[in-house]
């Protein structure tokens, strides 16, 4: 007890508490330890406890709605841990982990409000230190609108947020309210953002904060302490109906826009003035918000109607095949999301409980690079936060096999059967923690052989859509470097992507075999340009996984001529349009879903378009195949 003692009166604020208040807090308190990757407090459990950081590091995590797991902010020894759910009875969506190895003292809810409330200057400096970490939590609100449908505004899903958004407007947090609406009054303003830096996001102000302040009469008081601290955030290359997803059907009006967590602009309804609704907004928000596996089911892009019909709108309009590839991959994305949370639920409803250590599910292959169709299988697998090292180490990898097993039945209930490789979460190949990832990585670079290249070349194109994404980028930063320098597995995935031919001859005519003269889009075309993108983007460092943002880094770099990327850009707009609508036609016809399509009953125009698409592939595999034998002569 007489160490509490002496760590208790060194630490801000029980350093300002009598004796005898530190007594009673003592008399509560318990020493404990958490090794390196335990929760200390996992989401809406145990709100009765705070906890007082000695020793190690710890590090908040939210939890948005969307499944990512964003790092808010990091606690040191002497940091109280829990201060913002000891106001309130709610569940709050976030978790506290330990960093590295931590010891705390832990303390009744009800002892510290009680010595809060009998002692006025150390209830003003614990709720002092309350209000500055209300700034960075993130907690979206989720509230339904009514809403109606209308027809289908196409340039909604073919214009990015940066081309819609406003110049960003941005306050001190320090300015008054009278200052604040003064400002909305002069210049007409609809919104402002909040920021200490012009660069980071603190909080906004819309008319309605304005009203509430001067109906108050709080004319004076600094404009944060009224500002919308939750604010949902969008990347600019975002698709504008995202953004409108968000206004719709969440009680906000502004939405900060960023790049890299930098404030570039702001969007508002006036943005969007003359974009009609969507009736897939409405599908998309009925996805989100289903809480029952039917439910999920039945919105699956092969069963349903509405959605095949959205995207045969989008063909009709010449949207950009790989465009219409990114927002099916958008709509996958939320139903593993929706799938993960189901599956969670379950695991605590059967007993396991929640997740003992964080971890990020991954997707790979076509819908890791966003160019889903609905010709798919699944490609996925979990990155686990290091936890060899704890006592528990059974428990936690039989927690996520079965955890595994429930997401991987689901997703296959849901249209999207299992891989015939075997690449899913539920074998424990691509079940590893990050250090068995990256040590997994290596042994590729070093070992791997033809037949096992194919598989690495799938996981390559990993992608986050729910956990901690940390995970996912601190494995994709780690291993970049040494898959950059790594020329023999360059080599092997060169030689993997000169497997399948071209189907043109020497004069640029297709060449079809067999009675069907049937062409596989896939093998013969789209996998020659997103192979050969996929090595040179290894080769140069780049990070990014989708392949149109991979070739325009490589165009910063100067390694493809502006041309060239136009050609490619091309060449996959005609390859994924004629995938989507063969998938398309083969849904209504109800025959099995493929990548083969028979080009002999196409108009004249869409056999030029194929041939011009194949010639590129042709010289993307022959880049690829000179390359191949250069370096196998050194």
């Amino acid at each position: 007890m007489q160490d509490f003692y002496e760590v208790l009166k060194k630490k801000e604020p029980f350093h300002s508490l009598s004796d005898a208040e530190i007594e009673s807090l003592m008399e509560s308190a318990h020493f404990a330890t958490y090794q390196k990757g335990e929760f200390l407090y996992h989401e809406d459990e145990d709100t009765n406890t705070l906890y007082l950081l000695v020793s190690g590091i710890a590090k908040n995590i939210v939890h948005k709605a969307n499944g990512q797991q964003t790092t808010m902010r990091f606690y040191y020894p002497g940091d109280l841990v829990g201060l913002m759910i000891m106001l309130t009875d709610e569940s709050m969506t976030f978790s506290v982990q330990a960093n590295e190895d931590c010891q705390v003292i832990r303390i009744k809810k009800e002892v510290m409000l009680k010595i809060m409330t009998e002692n006025p200057a150390f209830s003003h400096n614990v709720l002092d230190t309350i209000g500055e970490r209300m700034r960075s939590l993130y907690d979206e609100i989720k509230q339904e609108r009514d809403r109606e449908a209308d027809g289908e505004n196409i340039a909604l899903y073919r214009t990015r947020v940066s081309a819609i958004m406003d110049t960003k407007v941005t306050i001190p947090p320090t300015y008054t309210v009278l200052e604040t609406a003064e400002l909305f009054r002069t210049k007409n303003y609809d919104g402002v953002i909040v920021s200490e830096d012009r660069e980071s996001v603190l909080g906004t102000i819309t008319p309605l904060e304005i009203i509430n302040a001067l109906t108050m009469g709080q004319f004076q008081d600094p404009i944060h302490k009224w500002m919308y601290q939750k604010p949902n955030m969008v990347e600019e290359d975002a698709f504008s109906y995202e953004a409108l997803a968000y206004l719709k059907f969440h009680k906000v009006s502004l939405l900060p826009v960023v790049k890299r967590d930098r404030i570039v602009g702001m969007v508002s309804a006036k943005s969007f003035l003359g974009i009609q609704e969507s009736a897939y907004l409405d599908l998309s928000y009925r996805l989100s918000r289903a809480k029952e596996l039917n439910e999920i089911m039945n919105l699956s892009p092969p069963i349903h109607e509405e959605f095949r019909s959205f995207i045969q709108e989008l063909l009709d309009a010449n949207t950009l095949g790989y465009e219409i590839c990114e927002m099916m991959s958008n709509y996958n994305d939320e139903m593993h999301r929706r799938i993960i949370l189901l599956a969670e639920k379950e695991m605590i409803s059967e007993g396991y409980g929640r997740a003992p250590v964080n971890f990020c599910f991954i997707v790979m292959g076509s819908e890791g690079r966003k160019e889903q169709a609905f010709s798919t299988d699944q490609d996925n697998g979990l990155i686990i936060d290091d936890y060899e090292h704890l006592e528990h180490k059974q428990e936690i990898e039989t927690y996520f096999s079965v955890f595994a097993n429930k997401i991987n039945t689901m997703l296959t209930a849901c249209g999207l059967p299992e891989c015939e490789g075997g690449i899913m979460a539920k074998n424990e190949k691509w079940r590893r923690s990050l250090s068995n990832w990256q040590t997994e990585v290596n042994r590729w670079i070093t070992e791997t052989d033809a037949e096992e290249i194919r598989n690495f070349t799938i996981f390559m194109d990993f992608r986050p859509v729910y956990g901690d994404f940390d995970l996912a980028r601190t494995l994709r930063s780690r291993i970049t470097a040494r898959i950059k320098k790594a020329q023999t597995l360059q080599m092997l995935l060169m030689k993997d992507t000169i497997r399948f031919r071209v189907p043109l001859n020497p004069l640029g005519k297709l060449q079809l075999r067999g009675k069907e003269k049937t062409l596989d889009l896939k093998k013969a075309a789209i996998m020659q340009i997103v192979n050969g993108i996929r090595i040179f983007a290894m080769k140069y460092g780049v990070e990014e996984v989708n392949t149109i943002k991979r070739l325009h880094e490589l165009k910063k770099k100067e390694i493809f001529h502006h041309r060239d990327v136009i050609n490619i850009e091309t060449s996959l707009h005609y390859l994924y349009t004629f995938r989507v609508r063969q998938n398309l036609y083969q849904l209504e016809k109800g025959v099995e879903i493929s990548n083969q399509v028979r080009p002999i009953e196409w108009e004249k125009e869409e056999r030029r378009k194929m041939r011009e698409a194949l010639l590129v592939a042709k010289r993307m595999q022959q880049v690829s195949e000179l390359s191949f034998r250069r370096n196998r002569s050194i």
